[in-house]
């Protein structure tokens, strides 16, 4: 995206003022240009955290579905992503003595989606002290706009690895129609689709393969599309496309990083790399299930030791 961005400019005057436009509108930086001096050529480890919700107007469109951090080391690219799961019973604001899911952080932040900034900032904050990993960076991914990137891209093509089906919404927005559809997802390659790739990450009800009806399978499998989409991004010949689709990638995504450092970091991480580590906090490591005092069904960290995590998620990155 970062080379994407110069050949852009290059290519004359109006395309040179939409891309400015562009980085303008998807960034709390409005110069599109602009770069932190020197922090992509460092061995210091820089964080992005990567939050989808479900976007439109109904109840709950600000609730984080997934939130995942890319940790990179832009000297030798070494690449980790981290996926927090959304039940995890955290204060919300911070310091507040008020309890909630993490996914309602952005949401109350953001005092319901009317300051992005705001929202993003204490959700990078927020995903700071879970993890232990000095997180500036946020960008959020609106499901709905992220579903038509993919399609102007032409789809993606994801490795499932478990079969299943699952109950899945007819609509976002249940006053629209509250009606449930089928989905079903073989286990293989498979080419997907915006609205299918939406579908596999975000399938919550399944129906035969309990596994896969887990927070932790979900953030798996967000963890998956969000790769693979942004990895497709990074190919040459998906540019002519991505140009195409920067009406798409302008509703899809907001960022308190420059649309300069941004490509940078879209160049600098490697997804590929058989070495990436994929951190996934789960029962299998560092996390118990709980009942918050209003019943709800919630994670905490194992014995209620917070350290844990970052110990965990500290141990199992790429250095």
């Amino acid at each position: 995206m970062g080379l994407l961005l110069v050949i852009l400019l290059c290519t004359g005057a109006y395309t040179g003022q939409r891309v400015l436009a562009f980085g303008s509108a998807i960034s709390t930086d409005k110069n599109a240009l602009s770069t932190q001096t020197g922090y992509m050529n460092t061995s210091d480890r820089v964080n992005l955290l990567i939050m989808g919700y479900g976007g439109g107007a109904h109840d709950g469109t600000n609730l984080t579905d997934s939130m995942v951090v890319i940790s990179m080391t832009p000297s030798n690219q070494h690449t980790s992503l981290v996926s927090v799961p959304r039940d995890l019973w955290v204060q919300v604001p911070s310091n507040s003595g008020n309890y909630a899911k993490l996914n309602t952080v952005y949401q109350v932040g953001s005092n319901n989606g009317a300051d992005r900034g705001a929202g993003g900032d204490a959700a990078a904050t927020k995903l700071s002290s879970i993890t232990g990993l000095d997180v500036k960076n946020w960008m959020l991914i609106d499901f709905n706009g992220f579903r038509e990137l993919i399609n102007a891209l032409g789809g993606i093509d994801v490795y499932v690895p478990d079969a299943f089906t699952a109950n899945y919404p007819k609509n976002d927005d249940a006053n629209v129609d509250a009606s449930w559809i089928t989905v079903h997802f073989n286990k293989g390659m498979q080419h997907m689709d915006g609205e299918t790739a939406i579908r596999y990450a975000r399938a919550r009800y399944v129906t035969d393969n309990p596994a896969e009806g887990t927070d932790f399978a979900r953030s798996i499998r967000q963890q998956l599309i969000i790769k693979t989409a942004l990895s497709k991004m990074k190919q040459l010949s998906s540019w002519p496309s991505l140009f195409n689709a920067m009406d798409a990638l302008q509703k899809a995504i907001y960022t308190n990083m420059s649309l300069a450092d941004l490509g940078l970091f879209t160049m600098k991480m490697d997804l590929n790399s058989p070495q990436t580590a994929r951190i996934g906090l789960s029962f299998d490591n560092v996390l118990t299930s709980s009942t918050s005092n209003d019943g709800q069904s919630i994670l905490i960290p194992k014995d209620n030791n917070w350290d844990l995590i970052k110990q965990y998620v500290d141990s199992k990155l790429y250095k």
